[in-house]
């Protein structure tokens, strides 16, 4: 009897520690396994989401005079982000932390879900990671832009000498060279500059990139967006790096002053690309994967190699779409049959389109008119048309950052998403995609990188219903 008794004590000891073993497990895969979490039950089957990103950089603005001040958001013709905004949840989100640089880096790592404030190690190494090129610890990968600065005379033909912080940033992209004529200005470089430790590597267009093997990172040098139609002084590099880099942009001068192709460029009345801007510097970073922190597998849809290197830091697959040109010219339509293409075989789509950035940069209206409504009509249009196919989703509509006109550079303004639930059964907001419709739903989310998991996760729909509420 007494032995009995003690085997059905163990049995019960035994029986308790399985359930807590399953217990822990399963608590386990539910955190760290978000994918287990998203299934929705529909009857007496689990319906398993598909998922979009659907970004226009830089799409937001500001209120302009010449459009009775409405944004361009406001003026142009969207019926299908207004319809993905009517149905859904619409809101603000804070995209770049306060103090941080207003780049595309830090934005578009918000809206995957990484806190910069965490990881963020500079915009160079997550382009580098997307050409492929590989950086040890110690060395240091800055952004080589192609531009073309103006002398005091107001002309482009530039002394010899040192670089003169009174010379004007005329054009940060240096007239949007072709690929080709990019690559052949940058292997100069590499023939006339590159060793003791600095390579060049070709990019797209006028992005390019340098990195300094076991370099130095301390420069502090702004973005050549930033110093449009201002003295390069006003950026002027500073730090123990900017020696070297001062004579990097001295030298790119002089090979580029009688280059083949700017006498090509000159000929055909085109302003040619007389020197190099560093900028962007930084060291590899060290991102989780994506499908770790969500549970998701991710493509990445871009003609950027910014875009491209989150896409490799994240694990993400990289879908490469001809006629992609980061510019008011690139294949939407090819972007959207893409997207629609790899959902057959991963969760998770981020598709990003350049050129709303572009025209906000060049400070051109109609430009920036005609890239929200390219977007619209060739890339969320025939998304959401083709989702229907694929049985559950949801989409988020959003910019990375705003690019307004009247400055032609990033600013820190929270951007306005619009998400949509094909399986939500809840009313929609009835609003616009604007920047002020979505400041009057008073959702908003300021620690914005918390966005993408609550849209992959359904929170989005489970809200606070008080006005203004923070979620």
């Amino acid at each position: 009897m007494v032995v009995s008794v003690r085997r059905g004590r163990q049995g019960q000891r035994g029986n308790i520690a399985l359930n807590r073993f399953f217990l822990d497990f399963g608590l386990w895969i539910f955190y760290r396994y978000p994918d287990f979490r998203i299934l929705k039950r529909k009857g007496n089957m689990s319906v398993k989401y598909k998922y979009i990103i659907l970004l226009g950089d830089g799409m937001s603005d500001r209120p302009i005079p010449e459009l009775a001040g409405r944004t361009p958001l406001e003026a142009a013709a969207t019926p299908h982000m207004d319809r993905v905004a009517s149905g859904g949840i619409v809101g603000l989100a804070r995209t770049i932390p306060q103090g941080m640089a207003l780049g595309s880096d830090v934005a578009n790592l918000s809206v995957l879900g990484y806190d910069p404030a965490r990881v963020y190690t500079g915009r160079s190494p997550i382009e580098a990671a997307g050409m492929g090129v590989d950086l040890g610890p110690d060395d240091v990968a800055f952004r080589c832009n192609l531009v073309t600065l103006g002398s005091m005379g107001g002309g482009t033909d530039l002394a010899d000498g040192p670089v003169d912080p009174q010379w004007v940033m005329v054009d940060f992209a240096g007239g949007h060279p072709s690929n080709e004529e990019g690559r052949s200005l940058v292997a100069s470089l590499s023939e006339h500059i590159a060793g003791s430790g600095i390579e060049f590597h070709p990019g797209v267009s006028y992005r390019h990139l340098m990195v300094w093997r076991n370099g130095m990172d301390e420069l502090d040098v702004a973005p050549p967006h930033d110093l449009t139609d201002n003295p390069i002084g006003e950026g002027w590099p500073k730090g123990d790096a900017s020696e070297r880099v001062l004579d990097i942009m001295r030298r790119s001068v002089e090979i580029f002053a009688h280059h083949p192709v700017n006498r090509l460029r000159r000929d055909a009345g085109k302003a040619p690309v007389n020197s190099v801007w560093l900028w962007g510097q930084g060291r590899r970073p060290n991102l989780p994967l994506f499908a770790d922190r969500y549970g998701l597998q991710g493509a990445m849809i871009t003609a950027v190699d910014l875009l491209r290197g989150l896409g490799a830091c994240l694990g993400f697959e990289l879908i490469q779409v001809p006629g992609a040109t980061g510019y008011l010219d690139t294949n939407y339509r090819g972007k959207a049959d893409a997207a629609l293409e790899a959902l057959g075989r991963v969760d998770l789509v981020y598709l990003h389109v350049e050129a709303p950035d572009e025209a906000g940069h060049g400070g051109n209206l109609n430009d920036k008119l005609a890239a929200i409504e390219a977007f619209d009509g060739k890339v969320v249009g025939p998304v959401l048309q083709g989702l229907g196919r694929l049985g559950a989703h949801r989409v988020l509509v959003m910019p990375d950052h705003a690019t307004p006109l009247e400055i032609k550079t990033h600013s820190g303004d929270p951007v306005p998403f619009a998400a949509l639930d094909s399986e939500s059964g809840t009313a929609g907001s009835g609003v616009e995609y604007t920047e002020n419709s979505a400041a009057g739903t008073g959702l908003m989310i300021d620690r914005g990188h918390e966005l993408m998991g609550r849209f992959i996760r359904g929170e989005l729909w489970n809200r606070p219903t008080d006005p203004g509420a923070e979620i």
